[in-house]
């Protein structure tokens, strides 16, 4: 079976597809299909995320607001 990457519509096949789920308290917030090289992108991309400090900040109502 083959459907398309999520982000660049490329077909991929089943076997070289990966799927990255993204979920906030047990309730899936965002689930993409990617072929391996969105998929390394992605990867890349996640970790520079996570090495850069996040700004937060706190607003009126006492939300959080990670940028």
């Amino acid at each position: 079976m083959s459907d398309s990457c999520d982000a660049c519509g490329s077909a991929v096949e089943d076997a070289l597809a990966r799927t990255v789920r993204l979920s906030v308290d047990r309730s899936t917030v965002d689930e993409q299909r990617l072929c391996p090289g969105c998929f390394a992108d992605w990867i890349d991309r996640y970790e520079r995320e996570m090495q850069s400090d996040p700004d937060v900040t706190i607003d009126g109502e006492n939300d959080i607001i990670v940028d």
